[in-house]
This record gives C-alpha cells, structure tokens and sequence, in this order.
C-alpha cells in the first residue's frame, strides 16, 4: 500500500513540476488572436497634452503592438516589427528596445507574424525579424531584415 501512495505522490510531483516548468517557458498562454495591449517604452511622455520639462522638444519614441488604427496614429518615423513570440531573434531585438528605449521621434509597431497575414501579405514579409519603415501615408519606404544581428543598434544604424 505504501508502495502505491509513494507512486501516486511520484507522479502527482512530476506533472505538477512539469507544469511550472511550462508555464515558466511558454508564458500565460494566451492565444496570438487574444488582443493585445500596447507596450510602451520607459521613457514615453505622460498622457497630458502639455508638454513637461522632460518631454519638451522631440517627442519621446513609441513601441506599441499594432491595431488597424496605429499607422495612421503614429508619429515621427515609423517602422513596423515583424515579430513572433517563438522567434529567439525577435526575442532578442524585443529586449533590446525594451531595456535601451526607442530612439526619439521613432514609433515601432511590433506586428505579430502568424496573427497578421493581412500585413504581412500587405508588405510582402516573408521572415520574422522584418523591419519596414514607412512615410506618412503608410507606403514602404526601406526595408531591413535584422535576423543575422538581432538588435535595436543594427536597426537604428540601417534604418534612421
């Protein structure tokens, strides 16, 4: 008898031990189609429409998920992401703006590769890691594709 519960106990351990561990890989999951909430960078001005003392002069850069609406809502020079929570160079790039912060003046809009195959077909994006800036009439202007050196400062030298 002792012998079953000590098995039982066992295995209960391993699957919940299995679970942490995937939860801690994997994330929440939730779902690419769950909607998405925009991820700001640190140093983003406050929502008032007056200028502060340390927001004053160039507008402070942007990273935020894409909705039909940001291209037309962003300011200054604009670059889509096209990124993929699985990607490990998207990850790396993702980081990357997080920790250093866009660049002034810059929004990047991190479009998800496998949910948004109207964009990507849009501007005929066929790897993750695609940086495309646009003008201001949403029109590709460069393309850079930053797979073999996965960071913002390659971005920023290429693009801006």
């Amino acid at each position: 008898m002792n012998k079953r519960v000590l098995v039982i106990v066992l295995a209960l351990a391993v699957i919940l031990g299995g679970s942490v561990a995937a939860y801690a890989v994997f994330g929440s999951g939730a779902s690419p189609d769950a909607p998405s909430t925009p991820v700001a960078d640190a140093t983003l001005a406050p929502e008032s429409s007056a200028p502060t003392p340390e927001t004053a002069g160039a507008a402070a850069g942007v990273y935020e998920n894409y909705t039909d609406t940001a291209i037309a809502n962003a300011q200054g020079t604009t670059l889509l992401f096209f990124h993929a929570p699985w990607c490990p160079q998207c990850r790396a790039v993702e980081s990357d703006i997080l920790s250093k912060g866009v660049p002034a003046g810059v929004t990047i809009i991190k479009v998800d590769f496998d949910s948004r195959q109207d964009v990507r077909q849009q501007y005929d994006v066929n790897q993750q890691t695609t940086f495309i800036k646009l003008d201001s009439s949403g029109k590709e202007v460069q393309r850079f594709v930053a797979y073999d050196n996965p960071s913002l400062q390659a971005v920023i030298d290429a693009m801006l």
